[in-house]
C-alpha cells in the first residue's frame, strides 16, 4: 500500500467531511467544529494558524490531521483533529500522519504537543493510539465536556 501524504486542499474537503461524518466517535457538533477548522484554513492557509496534511491512497482521501502552533505560547503545539476512514484503519495511516505531523513541528521548533480527548470508552482506541506514540495522560478534568465525560489532556515532548 502506498500512502501519500500532503498539504490539504480544497478538492479534499469532500473526502475528509465523509471520514468525519462517518466516524461515530465525532458527535455531528464536533464534525461542524472541524468542518469550521477546515474552511479558516482553506481560506487562509498561512494566517490560519493550522496546517492540515491528508493521507491519499490511489487518489482517495484515507485520513487528514489537523495541528497549529498553540497561541500565547512558545514551542507549544496542538494536536486539532486526526482521523482515519473506517475502512483504512489498523494500516499505519493514522501512525504516519502523526508522524509527519511530529516532524512539522519540530522543523517549527516545537517542544511540546498536546491533545484533548474525552474519557468515553467510544474513545478508548484513539487514547490508546495516542499511548501507544509516546503520549501521556498528564491532566483530567471531570465532567468537562458534560456529566460523566471528562476532558483528558495528553502530552508529548518533542524536545
Amino acid at each position: 500500500m502506498d500512502i501519500n501524504i500532503r498539504v490539504m486542499t480544497r478538492k479534499d474537503k469532500p473526502g475528509i467531511m465523509r471520514i468525519l461524518a462517518t466516524t461515530p466517535e465525532f458527535k455531528p457538533s464536533e464534525v461542524v467544529v472541524a468542518e469550521e477548522v477546515i474552511d479558516s484554513y482553506l481560506a487562509s492557509p498561512r494566517s490560519a494558524g493550522y496546517c492540515t496534511l491528508v493521507a491519499e491512497i490511489d487518489s482517495v482521501i484515507a485520513g487528514y490531521v489537523c495541528f497549529g502552533s498553540t497561541p500565547l505560547t512558545e514551542g507549544t503545539w496542538d494536536l486539532y483533529w486526526i482521523a482515519v476512514a473506517a475502512d483504512k484503519q489498523q494500516q499505519g495511516i493514522g501512525g504516519t500522519l502523526l508522524g509527519l505531523a511530529e516532524k512539522s513541528m519540530r522543523e517549527e521548533e516545537a517542544r511540546l504537543v498536546i491533545i484533548e480527548t474525552s474519557s468515553l470508552p467510544a474513545y478508548e482506541r484513539a487514547r490508546q493510539f495516542y499511548l501507544n506514540h509516546g503520549y501521556e495522560v498528564i491532566g483530567h478534568i471531570p465532567d468537562f465536556y458534560t456529566l460523566g465525560d471528562d476532558k483528558l489532556i495528553l502530552q508529548k515532548r518533542l524536545k
